[in-house]
């Protein structure tokens, strides 16, 4: 539908290259997301009452799930050609998504977790959810398909098997985001494995002995990380999804 067409380089770089539905699925996140914390962090404040059917809290997350999974049956089911339907369902589940993630440690955990400090998977879910967003939006993939055609496969094979193997290597030394990123980027996953894992990682507990230098120094670069970005990361996730109460009664939360 050429949707943002008045926006500079869209109709070239998202309508014709077919990344439309992803963008209006992101987009659709975004918007959800921020207007459902928004309202949430509000509630809280004013201390309004949460939604119930017949006396049980309603999640937002059940209204999420719904959402995602109608959107998603139908438009693998039905394929809509139309335009406007296609972007519609995308809206519609880019919305479900985002009210699922929004209460991901509710699902997890199987408790009421949302204002506590346990509730801040939830907005590690969100940024992670966006960051994946974005990279398949901006199409950042090592090779195309014809790159498979056209080159060795046997090569291919074995780039794909060596970057795989970085990717695993990085998750493992407790490097997550950086893992994340790497997947689409083969530079960030190489990075991720040459760099000393992080204490507790089950990389560091299989590999640095007790008391090894390599240990000493990971928990070292570890300490001055955590003195250098804990408290900005920590203030970020505040703006993001409002700073957490473990005093507040769990039946506070409110949808």
């Amino acid at each position: 539908m050429n949707l943002f067409r008045f926006i500079p380089g869209y109709e070239t770089s998202i309508y014709e290259a077919g990344r439309e539905p992803i963008f209006v699925a992101l987009l659709a996140f975004l918007i959800c997301f921020s207007i459902t914390r928004g309202y949430t962090r509000i509630a809280r404040r004013r201390g309004w009452g949460s939604g119930s059917v017949h006396g049980v809290h309603l999640h937002h997350v059940v209204i999420g799930i719904v959402l995602a999974l109608v959107s998603g049956a139908l438009i693998i089911g039905f394929e809509p050609v139309d335009n406007f339907v296609e972007l519609l369902l995308c809206a519609v589940f880019g919305s479900g998504a985002a009210l699922i993630l929004d209460e991901f440690a509710l699902v997890f955990r199987l408790q009421d977790v949302y204002w506590s400090e346990e509730g801040r998977s939830s907005i590690d879910a969100v940024i992670i959810a966006v960051t994946v967003g974005i990279l398949v939006l901006l199409h950042l993939v090592p090779f195309d398909q014809s790159t498979a055609e056209d080159g060795n496969r046997w090569w291919l094979m074995i780039y794909v098997a060596v970057h795989v193997a970085l990717v695993v290597v990085t998750f493992l030394k407790g490097k997550f985001f950086l893992g994340l990123l790497g997947m689409f980027v083969l530079g960030l996953a190489l990075i991720g494995a040459i760099r000393l894992a992080k204490p507790g990682s089950p990389w560091a507990r299989r590999f640095y002995k007790a008391d090894s230098r390599r240990l000493l120094r990971a928990e070292e670069r570890h300490r001055r990380h955590e003195e250098r970005w804990a408290a900005r990361t920590r203030r970020l996730l505040d703006l993001i999804g409002g700073a957490p109460s473990a005093s507040e009664p769990y039946s506070r939360e409110t949808d």
